[in-house]
């Protein structure tokens, strides 16, 4: 398994978490992905990147077979409006591609907001910072370590 920057920031931080890792060629989409992994997809949280007016670039978590609500997430970043990042931007801004997107370990620091659903599950899964690897681990370890905001981000 290949210790991507995500990974190497949950053992600094000294969070249990668990790998997956699946086949994939291109890109996968949430709801894929956790049936490739036999999981329910909305215990599997996409990454999406987003830019604010005011706060610029931030990270939002939600799950697979959910969609962002752009409004509310602006409103927590307390900004008037908020738009989705091009994926051609992704590598620059993250590290990462589409489909590889982790809330851990991006290029620069961003502030992460995760979709308060994540607290009902006792683990969720997200990228691990490449396609077709996973990392399992309670919501709460999570939102620690990405000092994630949590909150209503859901249409």
């Amino acid at each position: 398994m290949k210790k991507t920057r995500a990974i190497q920031a949950l053992e600094s931080a000294g969070v249990a978490f668990r790998s997956h890792v699946f086949d994939v060629e291109g890109f996968v989409s949430g709801v894929d992905a956790a049936r490739e992994l036999h999981i329910p997809p909305d215990s599997l949280f996409k990454t999406l990147v987003v830019r604010g007016e005011r706060m610029g670039v931030a990270l939002a978590m939600v799950p697979s077979d959910e969609t962002l609500s752009l409004r509310k997430l602006a409103q927590q970043m307390g900004d008037k409006r908020a738009e989705m990042v091009e994926a051609e931007e992704l590598p620059r801004l993250t590290g990462y591609i589409k489909g590889g997107v982790s809330p851990l370990g991006t290029r620069r620091p961003y502030p992460v907001f995760m979709d308060q659903t994540a607290m009902s599950h006792s683990e969720i899964t997200v990228s691990a910072g490449m396609r077709g690897l996973m990392i399992a681990l309670a919501p709460g370890d999570l939102a620690m370590v990405a000092r994630a905001t949590v909150a209503d981000l859901l249409e």
